[in-house]
């Protein structure tokens, strides 16, 4: 027989009263139903714990030696059981999120502000990492939840939103290109490009454009880094090719920003979670408030 919380809180409630009729009024129950709470009590821990007779009730020495224990074990169950009401109930827990380092430097912190200001005991573990590397992390349960870029295949990944970004061409402001309204696929292919690293959703999307336009792009640099791009565009070493919601776009004044006048230039974003996996209801919270930021009106 295992020990229970009713028979613990019995237990400190005769020994704080002395009395089985003042325990039994301040738990709201018959002194028959406590007085068995008692006797179950003693039999798990296999000791009398109480002298009783008709005037009083006081702790055997076991009594007293055990009190302490169980007080501060019904403390600890007691704190065990709000804990989880709170990660039950959504107003208490960790959010766990892979997501594209474009995701995490430009919309993410809102979002977290957003959360935290309805939920302020919500807490957050953030990997900003490549395609790839985000759809491992969610994969292997590392993160419940992931924003990825590109196109998915996973037979184990759920994707809980579609949506796409469009790729902008970002130049020097005395670039001959910075003149035109829009840029197409040729005036790109004339220019040395500063390019995202091969593996990067950016990179698969840029590559797939030139293949499916016949073009083979002249390639300055592979940065990983969307920023590292960006300053070496600013150095004058070419031309990069970013999403328009990157912030790095939107950080250099000295830069211009130019549309792609082509349709391949669009990559694909999906929040996808691990297939058959129950999200934590403050991680639902989460999901709710970023749709809301995703999808229009």
């Amino acid at each position: 027989m295992d020990l229970n919380l009713r028979d613990i809180r019995a237990f400190i409630a005769v020994a704080q009263t002395g009395s089985f009729t003042r325990a039994a009024a301040r738990l709201h129950l018959s002194q028959p139903a406590l007085t068995v709470q008692i006797r179950r009590l003693e039999e798990t821990v296999g000791i009398r714990l109480f002298d009783r007779n008709s005037r009083n009730v006081a702790l055997t020495p076991t009594g007293r030696e055990l009190l302490p224990l169980l007080q501060k074990s019904l403390h600890d169950m007691e704190h065990v059981l709000i804990d989880a009401r709170a990660l039950g109930d959504g107003s208490s827990g960790t959010v766990r999120i892979a997501c594209l380092p474009t995701f995490a430097a430009s919309v993410l912190p809102e979002l977290i502000q957003q959360v935290k200001a309805a939920v302020p005991r919500a807490g957050f573990h953030v990997r900003d990492a490549v395609a790839g590397v985000v759809e491992t992390l969610v994969r292997n349960e590392e993160v419940d939840i992931g924003l990825t870029g590109g196109e998915l295949n996973d037979a184990e990944i759920d994707v809980l939103y579609a949506g796409a970004d469009h790729l902008v061409a970002v130049l020097p402001a005395g670039h001959a290109l910075a003149r035109r309204k829009r840029v197409s696929l040729t005036d790109l292919a004339s220019v040395p490009l500063v390019l995202t690293a091969q593996g990067t959703s950016v990179r698969a999307v840029v590559d797939g454009a030139f293949a499916s336009g016949g073009c083979a792009p002249e390639i300055a640099c592979e940065p990983t880094y969307m920023m590292t791009a960006v300053a070496m565009v600013r150095a004058g070493l070419g031309v990069t090719i970013l999403p328009a919601s990157a912030r790095e776009v939107r950080a250099e004044p000295e830069l211009r920003v130019r549309p792609i006048d082509h349709d391949a230039f669009l990559r694909p974003i999906a929040l996808i979670k691990k297939r058959g996996r129950t999200l934590p209801p403050i991680t639902q919270t989460f999901v709710a408030t970023l749709l809301g930021s995703l999808v229009p009106g």
